[in-house]
């Protein structure tokens, strides 16, 4: 999957996945969702972002969850 919008570079913020040309981590975007926070308000909280940036954020984490390998107990992976 590729992600326009999100960037990894080991020189910004430890190489988290971020926002491209932020320092704002997909992370944070995450966090503000989870605690109920609609894209307006992060948006308001961090200027340089869109409302595009913070779905992009959303995508990017459940494409990277998508591509989880499962390991079971007795080693199998799914």
């Amino acid at each position: 999957m590729t992600h326009d919008r999100i960037e990894i570079n080991s020189e910004v913020m430890f190489g988290k996945p971020v926002i491209r040309g932020t320092r704002v981590t997909v992370e944070q975007v995450l966090r503000k969702l989870a605690a109920g926070r609609i894209p307006a308000e992060i948006v308001a909280e961090h200027p340089r972002l869109t409302v595009e940036d913070v779905y992009a954020a959303a995508a990017f984490a459940a494409d990277y969850l998508a591509q989880e390998e499962i390991t079971l107990a007795n080693g199998i992976r799914l």
